[in-house]
């Protein structure tokens, strides 16, 4: 029991009520800015802002644009593959593996492979009534709008970190 709670109790990043406000905050901001475009999973956006809202800006800022071409190559590979082969089981892996070997020879980052890799499994798997060109436009605009929010929001409100005592 002491392993398990030696690896949950914080020792050099614990939450902050600051940290907390400038989450929620962002989250909100995030699922607003998203709805006013009418985008239909409005959800997308504060789920990625709340991912973004994890690390400080310095950290944020490259991986923030890795996942956002990740998620453009996942949304184009995915409205083409799955315009022809939409929930074809083999056809997805394929495409995971085809994005996986194109990060591997552009020695492009991992999150970017991920969030492409997750981005091809939404638009290609997910039935949906309309195009799967619309859909993976509205989650690269999801994406791209929590990503932006969760950005703004750790320039304009930057978390201090707290003073560290001497032991």
């Amino acid at each position: 029991m002491d392993r398990l709670r030696n690896l949950i109790v914080a020792k050099n990043n614990p939450p902050t009520i600051t940290h907390a406000a400038r989450t929620a905050i962002a989250a909100v901001v995030s699922l607003l800015v998203a709805r006013s475009f009418r985008l239909p999973e409005s959800y997308w956006a504060p789920i990625t802002t709340l991912i973004v809202m994890q690390s400080t800006l310095g950290a944020a800022l490259p991986i923030s644009a890795q996942r956002l071409a990740g998620t453009a190559v996942g949304a184009a590979l995915g409205a083409l593959l799955g315009t022809y082969f939409a929930g074809n089981v083999l056809v997805f892996g394929i495409g995971v593996f085809a994005i996986g070997t194109l990060c591997a020879a552009l020695r492009v980052e991992r999150s970017a492979y991920r969030y492409a890799s997750i981005t091809l499994a939404i638009v290609m798997l997910v039935a949906r009534s309309n195009s799967e060109w619309v859909i993976a436009a509205h989650r690269f605009c999801e994406v791209s709008i929590g990503i932006a929010v969760g950005l703004a929001v750790s320039a304009l409100w930057p978390e201090r970190k707290p003073p560290t005592t001497r032991r």
